[in-house]
């Protein structure tokens, strides 16, 4: 995934995201920080939301069934991998997630993965930590490699 791709998807997803929520449009616009004309302009597909306001639906909504089911699991972790180019920070993954991850190789150690919706690749470890993060699948496998 990348940027306008994100921008798209929540463009596309604002209004069930907010319905999600049980917001009014006023109480989502003053949430997310933008004025009731854009929310219903953007809401109408008239215009794409900006990536600020993208990332701030993910970052305040990042619970919602919506988004985790368009973009296969933690939006923010979606966020963070489109503004980097890898993440290499241990981090737990979050339970009953694994519907969205496509196992690519396995050892006793570590599961090198793919995700299902947003295509990028992670490795965990037994215990369910993420090991790296990338789009990249070539410096995956190979951070893959190293590790064994």
């Amino acid at each position: 995934m990348n940027r306008e791709e994100i921008i798209q998807i929540v463009s596309e997803k604002i209004k069930l995201i907010r319905t999600e929520n049980s917001y009014t449009q006023d109480q989502m616009a003053d949430i997310v920080g933008i004025s009731k004309k854009t929310l219903v302009q953007i809401e109408k597909q008239r215009i794409a939301c900006g990536w600020n306001v993208a990332v701030t639906i993910c970052a305040l909504f990042r619970d919602s069934t919506i988004l985790q089911n368009v973009m296969g699991g933690d939006p923010l972790e979606v966020i963070e991998l489109t503004a980097h180019d890898c993440i290499t920070r241990p981090m737990k993954t979050t339970p009953n997630t694994n519907v969205w991850w496509k196992t690519l190789e396995e050892t006793t150690a570590y599961r090198l993965q793919q995700n299902l919706l947003s295509h990028h690749y992670r490795i965990v470890d037994t215990e369910g930590f993420r090991i790296f993060t990338s789009f990249d699948e070539p410096l995956t496998r190979d951070h893959y490699a190293k590790i064994q």
